[in-house]
């Protein structure tokens, strides 16, 4: 008899586990077979990204932003993934609690399991359980189109990718006309970057600071190739004045990028990088008004 009760209880388990996946049998299938493929495909694309920003001798802000809108695309999917197996672990136990305490009739939900997702069918098992199942199912859907929003960031950074491998021949040239220049011992900054610092400052007022070595610093400010010429103080939003000989000093350097080397510029939350051609193009947001260069033009060179 007893046996008998426990294999009912598994045939419920079981039913109840298999409702989520019939809510959302294609995305179910979509999680098991494809996130796999697309974290392989993540993995590689960023380690292509770190080959071409050496190529490219600094920072791609174009790839970095689409590399981590698929990084985060990515990971969304992995959360919705660990929270759809808990919810589903807890619709399992609430039956197993349900069916020992003699709260519902197993031969009753032994006939319904051919239809575990019609939720009318299922609910004598009270506004709980159906709760729970509709966080299933909720769940199920979000964590679908979290799996194709991926997919399709992670497209972007291909096709990104593509485009700059294809743009090869002509940064190789730039790179050769520029050459490559180390820090100097002192200062830390390259010549180039001194030469160019001091040529923004024999034109533009500098009433705020100017900032360019960052000791320990991954990018180019680390590397002495960068100075943020600050348009304001105390993180703070520049005024009109300031803002105006932020976008004169921002014009300046696209139009001497090649007499000075200029690798690429921001300000305003925006970017402009001589060496892919691509004009001014909007950053993804940093999180505050230093960070997305509301404050500041920042301003590397090769």
């Amino acid at each position: 008899m007893r046996s008998g009760r426990w294999a009912r209880l598994a045939v419920v388990t079981t039913a109840l586990l298999v409702a989520p996946s019939v809510f959302g049998a294609a995305s179910g299938a979509l999680t098991a077979e494809a996130e796999p493929d697309q974290q392989a495909k993540l993995r590689k694309l960023t380690q292509e990204a770190a080959a071409l920003q050496k190529e490219y001798r600094g920072e791609i802000l174009s790839l970095d932003d689409a590399k981590r809108a698929a990084q985060k695309a990515s990971g969304n999917v992995k959360k919705l993934k660990s929270d759809l197996l808990a919810a589903q672990r807890q619709v399992a136990a609430f039956a197993q609690t349900s069916y020992m305490s003699g709260g519902a009739d197993a031969s009753r939900i032994f006939s319904l399991s051919a239809d575990p997702s019609s939720l009318a069918t299922l609910a004598y098992l009270g506004n709980a359980r159906t709760e729970r199942l509709n966080g299933v199912k909720d769940l199920v859907a979000k964590q679908k189109k979290a799996a194709a929003s991926a997919a399709d960031e992670i497209d972007k950074l291909q096709a990104h990718i593509k485009e700059l491998k294809s743009r090869r021949g002509e940064v190789e040239r730039l790179m050769a006309k520029y050459g490559f220049q180390t820090p100097d011992a002192g200062s830390g900054l390259t010549q180039r970057l001194i030469t160019v610092r001091n040529a923004i400052m024999s034109q533009f007022p500098m009433p705020f600071s100017v900032g360019c070595l960052r000791v320990g610093d991954p990018g180019e400010h680390g590397k002495g190739r960068a100075c943020d010429f600050m348009m304001s103080s105390g993180g703070r939003m520049p005024d009109a004045v300031a803002k105006e000989r932020g976008d004169a000093l921002a014009q300046w350097c696209i139009q001497h990028a090649s007499e000075y080397g200029i690798m690429y510029i921001i300000w305003q939350q925006r970017y402009y990088d001589m060496r892919t051609r691509a004009g001014w193009r909007m950053m993804s947001d940093r999180g505050g008004i230093t960070a997305n260069h509301y404050d500041h033009v920042h301003v590397s060179v090769l």
